[in-house]
């Protein structure tokens, strides 16, 4: 559980005054501009203001095509020219609404709760976060120690970087549905799944923490990367990056001061893509600047983004070690949602093991996943991996047909710039969409688990 110190509790009430007092105004203008809906957003300024806004309008799923941000002074106004996920304009019915009540002093939960991995109130989950060295088939082993303590996952996310890995997993018990809160059982969890992050050659070491707490899930993967050092360059030696398929799209980032106005000047121009204005503003977050004024552009294939900031203590960049540091971080957050793998969509009945067995195949075929987004609604699990040979490379076709036939052609499918790619089916297959592999993993899953200390001997698993 989180623990908070006086002073914080002052800072979120003064905030929550503040709010009351100067609750944000939200304006939707269809007419003005003919491609797009313009978003302006008036409020009372205040530190992490902007991430507010542009957190909400990505969790709603719209893209941001340009943005004009001022917050120089007491009072915080941006203006979004803004459409649906299609390229459409916003419909006018419950936008703006949804937008202030995000905003306002009852919306904290909306905005800490909702992320890609799925709606579900993560008090109702155990949240368990792990940093680490990438390595192939590791995502298979961390769900099957999970599956093997009885812990149903109900929704993930996972990115990779620079040869390291974060994510954020959220289980419940097999058996009860609710969270997980046995202090030994939690320990043993932390205990296993460390072992397995650490390995042979992780130098700088493997992070799990347990709790439950809220968050928003890519708002704290971010912080996580971060904190974990996955933008230097120095990476853990002669080891090939399976999470860096990207590296041939590097994005320009230049950072310089201006002198007159006291402001460092901040521009990356790169691929336009989804989430790409929250991913820059949380990582200037996370390292203390404050956007003072900014301009966004993201018409057409490519984006440019303009920030004019300080650091927190009123001061702009003021050596060139600090000036590296956020060139490298903010490359780091611009690649670390990109991947060139090839992009798998699961959709099935969600049952116990799911993911430990399909991972399992995943890792048996030579993939390696440098992404994940794992969400179970109802019944449904509605599972993305993009995944990579392990040696980096793209997958051949016939490897991903030979993983489609293992897990069912109807359940796991290719999904191409948007477009889902499908096979015809083999008319004499005998394969079923219920996707039944407990007798296959059997003989494997008992070795794997008698390496890690969890039973004596391969006899003990029912």
């Amino acid at each position: 559980m989180d623990c908070w110190s006086p002073s914080v509790n002052v800072d979120q009430e003064f905030a929550k005054l503040l709010n009351r007092m100067h609750p944000p105004r939200v304006t939707v203008d269809n007419i003005t501009d003919r491609k797009a809906t313009l978003i302006k957003v008036d409020s009372a300024n205040k530190r992490g203001s902007l991430l507010e806004v542009v957190q909400v309008l990505t969790d709603l799923n719209i893209l941001i095509k340009r943005a004009y941000i001022s917050s120089d002074g007491e009072w915080f106004m941006d203006v979004f020219h803004v459409t649906d996920q299609y390229g459409n304009k916003l419909k006018e019915d419950n936008v703006a609404d949804q937008i202030q009540q995000s905003l306002g002093p009852r919306g904290c939960s909306f905005r800490t709760l909702r992320g890609s991995v799925g709606f579900q109130s993560v008090m109702e989950h155990t949240t368990i976060e792990l940093t680490g060295r990438d390595r192939p088939g590791l995502l298979s082993e961390i769900f099957a120690v999970l599956s093997d303590l009885k812990c149903n996952v109900v929704a993930a996310e996972i990115w990779t970087h620079n040869s390291r890995m974060a994510s954020i997993v959220y289980i419940t018990d097999n058996s009860t549905k609710l969270p997980v809160e046995d202090p030994d059982r939690l320990a043993k969890i932390k205990h296993l799944l460390v072992s397995i992050l650490k390995g042979d050659k992780d130098k700088r070491g493997a992070q799990t923490a347990v709790s439950l707490g809220s968050t928003h899930t890519q708002r704290r993967l971010h912080q996580l990367m971060y904190a974990d050092r996955d933008y230097d360059t120095d990476t853990d030696g002669s080891d090939s990056d399976l999470s860096n398929g990207c590296s041939n799209v590097k994005p320009l980032v230049t950072v310089e001061n201006c002198s007159e106005k006291g402001y460092t000047v901040v521009n990356a121009r790169c691929r336009d893509r989804p989430k790409l204005l929250f991913d820059v503003v949380c990582t200037l977050t996370d390292m203390q600047y404050v956007v003072f004024h900014a301009t966004i552009i993201a018409e057409g294939h490519d984006a440019s983004q303009e920030f004019y900031i300080r650091h927190t203590d009123g001061c702009p960049i003021s050596s060139e070690a600090e000036r590296q540091r956020v060139i490298h971080c903010l490359e780091a957050a611009i690649k670390r949602r990109i991947s060139d793998g090839v992009r798998l969509e699961l959709n099935g009945e969600d049952r116990v093991g799911l993911l430990s067995d399909v991972t399992r195949i995943f890792r048996e075929n030579g993939l390696s996943v440098t992404r994940a987004e794992v969400t179970t609604r109802g019944s449904k699990a509605i599972n993305t991996f993009y995944v990579v040979d392990s040696s980096g490379d793209r997958v051949k076709s016939e490897t991903i047909e030979s993983v489609r036939s293992e897990i069912g052609e109807s359940i796991i499918k290719v999904k191409e710039d948007g477009v889902i790619m499908v096979k015809t089916p083999n008319p004499n297959s005998t394969q079923t969409g219920k996707f039944s592999l407990s007798h296959l993993f059997r003989t494997r899953s008992e070795k794997f688990l008698y390496t890690l200390g969890l039973i004596s001997s391969c006899s003990e698993v029912a």
